[in-house]
């Protein structure tokens, strides 16, 4: 996932948060997803996201090779970031894993905005989130979502980068 794909990257800045548009080529990846939507995931209670990864990380994650690599993926969008979408975990290596009913996304090819955030997990993921909603909020933002997938590639135990699909 290093490889920057296509045209050199076009780097953009608003309100200090770095930002570089890069082409995804089509990339299946399989693991294990929930339905929600963000309001849901601001209470404890009805929050989905976080026993995801819980699973995830109890099931999966011990019988993945030490070259894979994982994934969030939002997909399914009922309309934008107020609605209802699905959310995988995963991975584009799958090596045997226990017997469980797995599903498969594709990341749609096309140009994505990436996101970079370090620290410590889950609050770095969450600290790339927000900047995302302040960047597409912003009357400033360049771009428009496509809402079709958008990503997240975990690059250890302290980096997140969230790539998100453009019109």
């Amino acid at each position: 996932m290093r490889k920057r794909e296509g045209s050199s990257p076009s780097p953009r800045t608003i309100n200090e948060i770095m930002m570089t548009v890069i082409k995804i080529q089509n990339r299946k990846i399989s693991g294990i997803s929930v339905r929600t939507k963000n309001a849901n995931e601001l209470d404890a209670s009805t929050a989905k996201i976080g026993p995801l990864w819980g699973r995830f990380f109890e099931t999966i994650a011990p019988s993945l090779s030490q070259d894979s690599i994982i994934y969030g993926v939002y997909y399914n969008y009922e309309s934008d970031m107020n609605g209802e979408f699905n959310v995988l975990a995963g991975t584009d290596r799958l090596g045997s894993t226990p017997e469980m009913t797995m599903e498969s996304v594709t990341i749609k090819e096309g140009d994505y905005l990436l996101f970079s955030e370090t620290g410590e997990m889950p609050q770095a993921v969450i600290t790339a989130w927000v900047k995302v909603w302040k960047y597409f909020s912003s009357p400033d933002c360049q771009h428009k979502r496509a809402y079709l997938t958008d990503f997240e590639v975990y690059k250890g135990p302290d980096k997140v980068e969230v790539y998100i699909g453009l019109k």
